[in-house]
């Protein structure tokens, strides 16, 4: 059946001008306002027709509008107003101007047409029009629909007495407004019209009505519902409210809390946040939900002050039936949509009797559940109810909830991920660090270790390391990055800086080797792994600060690798930086670093420290090293109280923003009377007299019982300098409580070698007999040569 259009061709004057400047078209409009056939100018330049200038050559844009005079056939010039537009080219048009023009124009229509009147009462938009004193006069169908009763019943009224309430009030003021200026004006408004229960948004666009003269003589009020356009536009924000406002931190609570708040009051009246407690799944999330399931109250929110619906608080875990709604969305994996009026929760209500009783009490008619699921994993249940509100949930709010506990549950995920990867890091850098500092007689120490609140664990690591001779090192460091990655590079450099330091390395040499170490750790973190791939230096990388103490010279040896200088108080003095070189950071390679040497007075305490503790955001580090020296000013004599005090002061909230590892340590001197030093001539001869001398120093340490062993070791160490070694040769015996070292030191730097005897070899024993009666032995290299030393256990041989 074809369509019958009701358009006149003819009434308008149609043409087309190619590119080229020729018409490609004409109709039989234009034949009537021009004269000329179709076939007369079809293909002819259509300046031909033009009488004066006319358009430019090429208008530009898409659209040109003007006057122009045309000849007509008899000759005669017609002055023709023409409307051209620019057709993009398409499979009928190569791209062309169509040119138009009305050949006649109607004037308005007369009295008792009805088209005069349509516009106001068959129009689709509410209008009504009111008179200067603001009364109705004339509204259409489309207004009365909308206020519930017809013209004939408020004509003669006022938009106030029409509504009846303070928005329709509100309203006639801003008509009052249009009336007196002239001006139109919209507004926005929420009113309830008609026998509607709720109310709607309104767009009242208002505009004055003039009469021939000019006069405002009333007022036309077109009434726009945007009630879908405003909802959908408070959800929309809504979304991008949670997406702002959800997933502040990677906090798992504090993520829940924030989808609770999110959806109160914007979306239900109360909400519940239950997750899956990943304890009781090995870790992980369960792939397939069962029930019963047991679920942990994490977060929950409501209109009311302190949360009355709930029946349980926040971290209390409950288990719930097959019947119930958190268990039916989870089994499910959707959201369930239930209400009390349908009856699906009695049989929840009824087991629950105290659930019951809060939903009858506070009137709770509808309920949400929407499954927490993100990454193929379900994390919880958030379950929303209303109570004030009187309308139910409707499949848009369900499509509004979804999109707002999915972008949640992401959130949530990614902190559980994070807290567990965090406990991971943690738990591997605790078990990687000291668990208690050894107790020595060179010094005390005390010791904290602070992870970043945010950032994740990092690398931070202290130690302190017994050597030979009494001496002992002080390491603090820290390896650039958070998480496991650091924690287990903090752990390979911590190992690495105790192995070097049992070979006696000096400090500056130590941290050449760590070094080289950093290096060569950069280099295979770099690739893939890969045949042929080489690794780019310089992912990895660490500062370090190694210093070594001797209790018998009070002297302390320290070098730096990029790291924050130490801070000494001497007794009766302040608090000062040591001016220690400072050599570049680990990991760069082949840059020299140097030591320095200072004395320290028997009770100096010493602090070494990472950045953490003297970076922040809220001030500079000039700021918070002023603080530091305050705080270890209020020195007491208790090192952990000291050690508490500089947390306290320099991280008051108890949060770093990045790992701190803090010691303190405070030297101790050996004093004289327990170190006894003997210089050896270069006779084997002359042995067994200092064999003598060392029994009879040991009779006056009241060590007789240690005489034995004390002689062997003694006249081994001392023949193999005299025969192997190079002049001066020294000998040196230090006393503690448990321990007897001997030290023999020469300028030669040859290190002897422990090797076992063949049965008819000469020599070749004393070392493996020396290595037998002490309780561990070695070498170190000094530059004036080298020192081999035995340590003796004195409560084993007492005992």
């Amino acid at each position: 059946m074809s369509r019958v259009y009701p358009f006149d061709d003819a009434a308008t004057a149609r043409a087309a001008v190619g590119d080229d400047g020729t018409l490609t078209e004409w109709n039989e409009g234009a034949s009537r306002l021009l004269g000329h056939p179709a076939a007369a100018v079809l293909g002819r330049p259509a300046a031909e027709l033009l009488a004066d200038a006319g358009p430019p050559a090429r208008p530009v844009g898409t659209r040109w509008a003007g006057t122009v005079g045309l000849r007509h056939r008899d000759g005669r010039t017609v002055s023709v107003w023409l409307l051209a537009h620019r057709r993009p080219p398409d499979d009928e048009h190569p791209g062309d101007w169509l040119v138009v023009t009305p050949l006649a124009e109607d004037g308005p229509p007369p009295g008792g047409d009805p088209l005069a009147e349509a516009g106001l009462l068959q129009s689709p938009c509410a209008i009504a029009v009111y008179d200067d004193r603001l009364r109705l006069r004339r509204m259409n169908d489309a207004m009365a629909e909308v206020i519930g009763l017809p013209e004939r019943r408020l004509r003669g009224l006022r938009l106030a007495e029409i509504g009846g309430r303070p928005q329709s009030e509100e309203l006639e003021q801003d008509m009052l407004r249009v009336l007196t200026t002239g001006r139109p004006l919209d507004v926005q408004t929420s009113l309830r019209t008609g026998g509607d229960e709720r109310a709607h948004a309104w767009l009242a666009r208002m505009a004055p009505v003039r009469d021939p003269a000019g006069r405002v003589r009333g007022v036309c009020l077109a009434a726009h519902d945007i009630t879908d356009s405003r909802r959908a536009r408070q959800r929309l924000q809504l979304v991008n409210e949670a997406s702002v406002r959800i997933g502040t931190t990677l906090d798992v609570t504090r993520t829940a809390q924030e989808l609770a708040d999110v959806c109160v009051p914007a979306l239900a009246d109360f909400v519940t946040i239950d997750l899956l407690d990943p304890q009781e799944y090995g870790g992980e999330p369960p792939a397939r939900i069962t029930a019963p399931v047991r679920l942990r109250r994490t977060a929950h929110r409501s209109v009311l002050p302190g949360v009355p619906e709930a029946v349980i608080d926040p971290g209390t875990a409950e288990e719930y039936p097959d019947f119930s709604p958190q268990a039916d969305s989870l089994t499910a994996g959707r959201t369930i949509a239930t209400s009390l009026a349908t009856g699906d929760m009695d049989q929840w209500l009824t087991w629950h009797g105290e659930r019951g009783e809060r939903v009858r009490r506070f009137g709770i008619h509808s309920s949400m559940s929407v499954p927490i699921q993100a990454r193929g994993l379900t994390l919880g249940v958030a379950v929303l109810t209303r109570h004030r509100r009187p309308d139910g949930f409707t499949p848009d709010d369900v499509l509004l909830a979804e999109e707002i506990t999915a972008r949640a549950a992401v959130c949530i995920d990614n902190a559980r991920r994070y807290s567990r990867e965090r406990e991971t890091a943690l738990a591997l850098q605790r078990s990687l660090l000291p668990r208690s500092l050894p107790r020595t007689a060179a010094l005390d120490a005390s010791s904290r270790y602070l992870p970043a609140a945010r950032a994740g664990v990092g690398g931070d690591w202290f130690d302190v390391i017994p050597l030979s001779g009494m001496r002992v090192a002080m390491v603090v460091g820290d390896v650039v990055g958070h998480g496991i990655q650091a924690s287990a590079t903090m752990g390979r450099l911590r190992t690495a800086v105790r192995t070097l330091a049992d070979i006696d390395l000096a400090p500056d040499e130590l941290l050449t080797h760590l070094d080289d170490l950093v290096v060569r750790l950069s280099e295979e973190s770099g690739g893939d792994g890969s045949p042929g791939e080489e690794g780019s230096p310089g992912e990895v990388g660490a500062t370090c600060l190694y210093a070594v103490y001797d209790p018998v010279s009070r002297c302390c040896t320290l070098a730096r690798a990029g790291h924050p200088q130490p801070v000494v108080l001497r007794p009766g003095g302040t608090p000062q930086a040591l001016d220690v070189p400072a050599g570049p950071p680990l990991g760069l390679g082949g840059l020299p670093f140097e030591s320095t040497e200072v004395e320290l007075p028997e009770g100096t305490v010493l602090a070494l420290y990472t950045d953490g503790l003297v970076w922040s955001r809220e001030r500079d580090p000039e700021t918070s090293r002023e603080m530091l020296h305050r705080s270890l000013g209020a020195y007491a004599g208790s090192l952990d109280e000291t050690c508490d005090r500089v947390l306290h002061t320099l991280l008051p909230a108890g949060a770093a923003p990045d790992d701190v590892a803090l010691l303190l340590a405070r030297t101790r001197g050996l004093p004289a009377a327990q170190v006894a030093t003997w210089d050896i001539p270069a006779d084997p001869a002359l042995v067994a007299p200092v064999r003598k001398q060392v029994v009879e120093q040991l009779d006056t340490w009241s060590l007789r019982e240690a005489s034995f062993t004390t002689e062997l070791v003694v006249s081994e160490l001392v023949t193999n300098a005299i025969r192997y070694g190079a002049h001066p040769i020294r000998l040196r015996l230090i006393h503690d409580e448990a321990t007897l070292i001997c030290e023999v030191s020469d300028t030669s730097p040859t290190a002897p070698h422990l090797r076992r005897a063949k049965t008819y070899d000469e020599g070749g024993r004393g070392l493996l007999l020396v290595a037998q009666l002490t309780q561990r032995w070695g070498s170190r290299h000094h530059p004036q040569g080298k020192t081999i030393w035995a340590e003796l256990p004195l409560l084993e041989e007492e005992a």
